[in-house]
């Protein structure tokens, strides 16, 4: 047991949590804060859950209990009140947040009054994280100190953090990355950032791994004061290259909005770093981050920041003159090379908008170690998917363009232009409805756009169909491993016997998620006898093909997989990944390391 945890907590039925968590910070010989945050005075009991309870269901109930709570003026009496009807609803504390946070006090100097005293006087977890969960909507800067304070405590720092944004942005990512530290260097950023140590911070800055940057861009940028840092080095460019990855971070977020777009002072800082960029030494690392940042300037989240007129396109216009030309031909094994090659230009043709509303189309693959393709849909210049949903990356193309589907007809056809990253079934998807109108070609019928409802637009028509076919004969953004997959795809498509006669069917044809550059090929085997499990659902095996780039081009790699599926049967090469294991027994079939078994 640790000195810490051996030290006597103060008594924690009579002392609020956030006087135990000052004392707990005083008693400290170090003053530094366990990156799990301390112990709650009563360890960590389990909490209340109501599985069975729906989310309207759980709504409606908080709702009733704690409204007429929440308007009652005298905050001594609500708090005692809330302490006593929360334990009654028996929800977990990160539901009871949810939904508390959800409210719309019809008095909000009454419920803030309130949550103050919850946050100083709160004894129970429950209790207090409704009041921080309040504080999120009504919080002022007069609250900071003490949720910094309560977000030391185990289990409060994402309640905490959440109600600190808008008020301290540096606290809330300081407290949010201690909550999920895993590498030694998040936990220098931490520890020099906590010191105020602005020389440690940058080293710290500099020493982080893309693996850490993904997904914490913002978080990370926040804590460290990174426009602070820039402001006060305008000469180092080491900081500046780090700038540019956690920009292009904060624009790459796959499962949710874009986090640029929570990030304050994004448009400075893109204009404190590029205005210095083209003293970064040239680097095909350097003139990927650039070329990077012009796509996210020209297409991507942040063309949705608040630019002054004509301020993002002259980043655009300087970034084009830093960058150098690209070669014509493609670079044998320089993939890097290979991918600015391809997208060196992209960024840069840009028209004027019309009227009707000017349609765009550009075909986007980020240059790191992912199959990640989006289909990016601009009109007059904005990203529609970013702007209308941001819960997920636009469709590739494949999906959108191969198949058709964006191609206007008379007889109107709804088509799924994005789904959220976790799936329709959790956070939706956003469609619209494409028709022939005359001249022109419409989109309206929207579903699922966060927000309101967005206007019907209407493109010309002649100007849409070009548009439309260039971006279906350009394959420019193709590598080859994909080029390979696509030619597969569409030759098992037209002869669907090749795989039938083994009793598969294609499930999908692409390139492998964290493996760009292999092509696998996924199949689906149903049981002969149409045998079913105890759910009445078929029994299946599903086996991968994987196929690594050798070199070759991809015409003769896919003629060369396409002959073998011909002479003989898939499952006797192809990898079985998961389904029936009653199936897989029964045919003698073998299972990969890391297969997901069916019981």
């Amino acid at each position: 047991m640790s000195a810490r945890e051996e030290r006597h907590a103060l008594p924690s039925r009579t002392t609020s949590l956030h006087d135990y968590a000052l004392f707990r910070h005083g008693i400290e010989p170090d003053g530094q804060v366990p990156f799990d945050g301390y112990p709650l005075p009563d360890g960590q009991p389990p909490e209340p859950s109501r599985n069975r309870l729906r989310w309207q269901a759980a709504h409606r109930e908080v709702t009733a209990v704690l409204t007429p709570l929440l308007a009652d003026p005298d905050p001594v009496r609500a708090a005692e009140a809330v302490h006593r009807q929360v334990a009654t609803l028996g929800l977990s504390h990160r539901t009871l947040r949810a939904h508390v946070a959800r409210l719309v006090p019809a008095d909000e100097a009454a419920a803030r009054r309130t949550a103050r005293h919850l946050v100083r006087t709160g004894t129970s977890v429950a209790a207090v994280s409704v009041g921080m969960a309040l504080l999120i909507r009504l919080g002022e800067a007069e609250d900071v100190p003490c949720l910094k304070a309560l977000g030391m405590l185990r289990g409060l720092a994402t309640a905490a953090a959440a109600a600190l944004d808008p008020l301290d942005r540096q606290a809330a990512a300081v407290l949010e990355i201690r909550g999920r530290i895993s590498w030694d260097p998040e936990r220098a950023l931490l520890a020099a950032t906590t010191a105020g140590d602005h020389e440690a911070v940058r080293t710290a800055l500099l020493a982080l791994p893309d693996t850490v940057i993904s997904g914490r861009s913002r978080r990370i940028a926040e804590a460290a004061d990174l426009h602070g840092l820039l402001r006060a080095r305008p000469k180092d460019l080491e900081l500046c290259a780090v700038a540019l990855r956690l920009l292009h971070g904060m624009c790459q977020q796959p499962d949710s909005r874009r986090e640029i777009l929570d990030y304050g002072p994004a448009v400075s800082v893109y204009a404190l770093v590029l205005a210095r960029a083209d003293r970064l030494p040239p680097t095909a690392e350097h003139r990927t981050l650039l070329l990077s940042t012009a796509l996210d300037l020209h297409s991507g989240g942040a063309v949705l920041l608040d630019w002054r007129p004509g301020r993002r396109e002259a980043l655009l216009d300087a970034l084009d003159r830093q960058l150098p030309p690209a070669a014509p031909e493609p670079v044998p094994g320089d993939r890097r090379a290979d991918w600015f090659r391809r997208n060196r230009y992209l960024p840069f043709a840009r028209a004027d908008a019309g009227d009707p509303p000017r349609w765009e189309l550009a075909v986007v693959h980020d240059p790191e170690e992912s199959s990640a393709v989006e289909t990016r849909i601009l009109i007059d210049g904005v990203p529609l998917v970013p702007a209308l949903f941001g819960k997920g990356r636009a469709h590739p193309p494949e999906h959108l363009l191969d198949s058709g589907r964006l191609r206007a007809a008379p007889e109107p056809r709804e088509v799924q232009l994005c789904e959220a990253y976790c799936t329709e079934g959790c956070c939706g998807a956003l469609y619209v409805t494409i028709r022939r109108d005359g001249d022109e070609v419409v989109w309206d019928g929207w579903r699922g756009a966060v927000g309101p409802t967005p206007p019907a637009y209407r493109f010309d028509a002649a100007a849409y169909d070009a548009e439309l076919a260039r971006a279906e004969q350009d394959h420019s953004w193709c590598w080859p491993a994909r080029s390979t997959a696509r030619l597969i795809a569409a030759e098992l498509q037209e002869r669907p016997g090749l795989l039938g006669r083994w009793g598969l069917s294609p499930v999908w044809v692409g390139t492998g998620h964290d493996e760009p550059h292999t092509t696998v090929m996924r199949f689906v085997f149903p049981a002969p006898d149409g045998a079913e499990d105890p759910y009445g659902q078929p029994l299946r095996l599903y086996f991968d093909w994987r196929l690594p780039d050798d070199g070759s081009p991809p015409e003769e790699r896919a003629a060369a997989a396409l002959q073998r599926i011909g002479r003989s049967d898939p499952k006797g090469f192809a990898q079985l990944q998961r389904g029936s294991s009653e199936l897989a027994a029964a045919l003698g079939y073998s299972w990969a390391d890391g297969a997901d078994q069916d019981s």
